[in-house]
């Protein structure tokens, strides 16, 4: 790749398409001015102009365009037993000899939770996606990469920053990786789940601007682009294999994009990596269950429509809307604004795209249809609104032929849409995010410790596909962590249970592969262990929607597997 098309992966003139290997050769030819940046056997990057999105969709598959993901958050150690795992000598597990990639907003690595007491950091590497100063991974060439031995030159000196420049902004990327194996801090009350765990540290490159002008994402929003996710990712499972140790990948990010099943590119890659000895991936299904943006009905052609009200908030700017329908369905829709400007129904055709100019109104909606989206089969209808007029909005939603289908509608995730936006008749379930609905990982949902209740905003399942999501539920209200200051908060989400869940992941990935109980656990194997030990109610049946198959009891693991070794 020369200088200049290596300059394409970060300029702002070019998009990024995530697309198949095995349609390279076609891709190539499609598009006049093209760079192929190829990730791995699975897929490649296309860099082409981003005049190209001046038609929507009309010229591009939906599952293409990198969807943009969002933050999923805004004394849990006893509440998993894993002070009594730790009480007994043979089981003290603390995380020796994992590691753990946390791909989000970065690290701070001067927090004292990351040193050792020798002085020394306990982060293997930061790839920093948002330098472009330092040597890249030779595969991604982008980014930034700082080892081991440069960030403990950096804490050596009196200005560590001039030495490794990362920092964590945010906070949030801080919390994620204290969590799962931050230092001992008995007078704050905290401890890491595994604190002798060591970490891979991604700091995410925020989306390029012409895809967050496209799905119409607030300037102040922390947003991430799913190529480079997959991107970070995959350098975790590269320096662990460098390494050669076993690796557990924490995402704490999410996105309300996409079809809620599996089937795109970040959650297909990581249900392959999943399933790779010696990995586990765990993930959190946001906190969207009770913002009133998901809407479920059923397009029954007999009845003749189906009536979506949506309430559109008075500093709502603008936003992208999602109808995901069920095949074999056909859906149609038309549209009355707020001031009574009605929009007829817009016929259904293999491929839709219209720009709508309201009379009366400033608001303009692009629409686009793609009757048989590439990855599901299903059809897409997505609009998007700018300087959209506040008030209620109606859509009729039509079937076509003689079934009548379900169909899905979703609103954007976290501050990517005002709170005050939102369905009049909303629907709490399949309210999981994106990657959390592909199968191998460990999708996680969050409950209070204190009372035994779940969070009331956590996403409930089960995927669009009906698989069961999430499959287990953690500690992740007021969970004390780090924070930038170097002193520690309450933190309430779900990302906070999938940070708590990969540590006892590490726990499960030390006992089996470091210590040779069972080498080569993957996800699905270590979430069966999991589920086998979780604690469940009497009255509540199993799985569900809610709960997934219980809370996480890591004691109650090892004493089920005592006991199956004792018949044995």
């Amino acid at each position: 790749m020369t200088g200049e098309e290596r300059a394409r992966i970060v300029s702002e003139e070019y998009i990024d398409l995530i697309v198949d290997n095995r349609n390279l050769p076609h891709l190539v030819n499609e598009y006049e001015d093209v760079t192929v940046h190829v990730m791995n056997d699975l897929y490649a990057i296309l860099h082409i102009p981003a005049s190209i999105l001046e038609t929507g969709l009309a010229n591009i598959e939906y599952y293409s365009l990198p969807m943009i993901f969002g933050l999923t958050d805004v004394n849990a150690i006893d509440a998993s037993r894993i002070n009594d795992l730790r009480a007994i000598p043979t089981l003290d597990l603390r995380g020796q000899g994992v590691l753990v990639g946390i791909v989000d907003t970065g690290i701070d690595y001067t927090n004292p939770v990351f040193i050792h007491e020798n002085g020394t950091t306990k982060i293997a590497a930061i790839w920093d996606q948002t330098i472009e100063t330092g040597i890249s991974p030779p595969d991604a060439m982008f980014g930034s990469v700082y080892t081991m031995e440069e960030i403990n030159l950096a804490l050596m000196s009196t200005a560590p920053f001039d030495i490794v420049p990362s920092m964590d902004e945010n906070g949030h990327g801080t919390m994620m990786a204290g969590i799962v194996a931050g230092n001992e801090v008995p007078e704050a009350n905290f401890s890491g789940v595994v604190p002798d765990a060591e970490l891979i540290v991604v700091k995410l490159r925020q989306a390029k601007r012409v895809l967050r002008d496209f799905y119409v994402i607030p300037e102040a929003s922390i947003a991430f682009q799913e190529n480079t996710i997959m991107w970070g990712v995959q350098y975790c499972l590269q320096v662990a294999r460098r390494l050669g140790r076993p690796l557990v990948v924490c995402l704490g990010i999410g996105s309300a994009q996409g079809g809620h099943d599996g089937r795109s590119p970040l959650p297909n890659l990581l249900n392959i990596f999943g399933a790779f000895r010696d990995t586990v991936i765990v993930t959190a299904v946001g906190n969207e269950a009770n913002k009133g943006r998901h809407y479920l009905g059923i397009a029954d052609p007999a009845a003749g429509s189906s009536t979506v009200e949506l309430n559109v908030s008075e500093d709502e700017r603008g936003f992208t809307m999602e109808l995901w329908g069920a095949s074999p369905g056909i859906f149609s829709i038309d549209i009355l604004s707020p001031s009574g400007e009605y929009i007829p129904r817009i016929p259904v055709s293999l491929r839709v795209h219209r720009v709508i100019s309201f009379i009366f109104e400033r608001t303009v909606i692009d629409v686009d249809y793609q009757t048989v989206e590439a990855a599901t089969g299903d059809q897409l209808i997505m609009l998007r609104f700018r300087n959209v007029t506040p008030g209620t909005w109606v859509f009729n939603v039509y079937g076509q032929g003689d079934l009548a289908a379900a169909f899905h509608i979703w609103l954007p995730m976290g501050d990517f849409i005002t709170d005050n936006t939102y369905f009049l008749q909303p629907n709490i379930y399949t309210t999981l995010l994106t990657p959390s609905a592909s199968p191998a990982p460990i999708a996680m949902t969050a409950y209070n410790p204190m009372n035994g209740n779940l969070y009331v905003n956590a996403g409930r399942g089960y995927s669009r596909a009906d698989v069961v999501k999430p499959e287990l539920a953690a500690p992740g209200v007021g969970y004390i962590a780090p924070t930038l200051d170097h002193s520690f908060a309450g933190y309430t989400g779900t990302s906070a249970a999938a940070a708590h869940t990969a540590g006892i992941a590490a726990i499960a990935l030390e006992w089996g592969t470091i210590l040779g109980n069972s080498p080569g656990m993957d996800s699905i194997e270590v979430k069966n262990f999991l589920i086998r030990g979780a604690r469940r109610r009497a009255n509540l049946s199993y799985p569900n929607r809610d709960w997934g198959y219980g809370i996480v009891d890591v004691f109650n693991v090892f004493d089920i597997l005592r006991v199956d070794i004792l018949r044995i």
